[in-house]
């Protein structure tokens, strides 16, 4: 992807962030790589008076070149450094995986679709100062393992390879942390074990690479017609 397109492609993602309500106004924040470095967006413009030139190219010794970027860009550069599994960062608060947020509440397995962020749990860091590498630290240890992570009294981060998947996984979380925040009041729901947990995000990376929700060898595998 050029440069030109991954920053109209940055601009359109960020719009949908609010289109779908996982963000609003001027919070969250945005990165991809790029080259050598990263683009991310800038401080306190608003998504919809955002243009593809106002993206703010950074390396990774926190250099960088035309607007002032977002506040968050130590968490972004640090994440994009040490996780070469990734290309993305989406950061935004929505308001139910914030609500847990300010609760520091890890969402535990209750539904199997926490399975998504790569482990039995989506965990909660502990609160640091926004825009520190407090903050940065703090994040990268939430998510050791992880493909998301809620923000201790703050918001959710998501990664993803893509634009597309990094927007996906963070409205997931989102409806997760819905799902959680509605069933607690009926009293902790119960929990799946690490056993059932291991064979669903198996299952997960077996169906991500196009194949079969199956194992090999199953006899009911479903198969296409010649």
């Amino acid at each position: 992807m050029s440069n030109t397109e991954l920053r109209e492609r940055m601009v359109a993602t960020c719009r949908q962030m609010n289109a779908t309500g996982i963000n609003q106004g001027t919070a969250g924040n945005l990165s991809a790589r790029c080259g050598d470095g990263f683009l991310i967006t800038p401080s306190s413009l608003p998504y919809d008076d955002m243009c593809p030139d106002d993206l703010v190219e950074m390396d990774f010794e926190g250099t960088y070149a035309g607007r002032v970027p977002s506040s968050e860009w130590r968490f972004h550069r640090d994440i994009l450094q040490s996780r070469t599994d990734i290309d993305v960062v989406l950061h935004c608060h929505s308001v139910y995986a914030t609500t847990l947020a300010c609760h520091h509440r890890n969402i535990p397995a209750f539904h199997y679709m926490v399975g998504i962020a790569g482990g039995t749990t989506i965990r909660c860091s502990d609160y640091a100062t926004f825009g520190t590498q407090e903050l940065s630290d703090v994040a990268l240890r939430a998510l050791e393992d992880r493909l998301a992570c809620l923000l201790g009294q703050h918001g959710q981060i998501s990664l993803g390879r893509s634009l597309d998947q990094a927007l996906w996984l963070a409205t997931e979380i989102e409806t997760l942390s819905r799902l959680y925040v509605q069933a607690l009041p009926l009293g902790e729901p119960p929990i799946l074990s690490d056993e059932e947990m291991t064979r669903v995000i198996d299952q997960m990376q077996r169906m991500s690479y196009g194949n079969g929700p199956e194992p090999e060898g199953s006899n009911d595998v479903a198969r296409p017609r010649n």
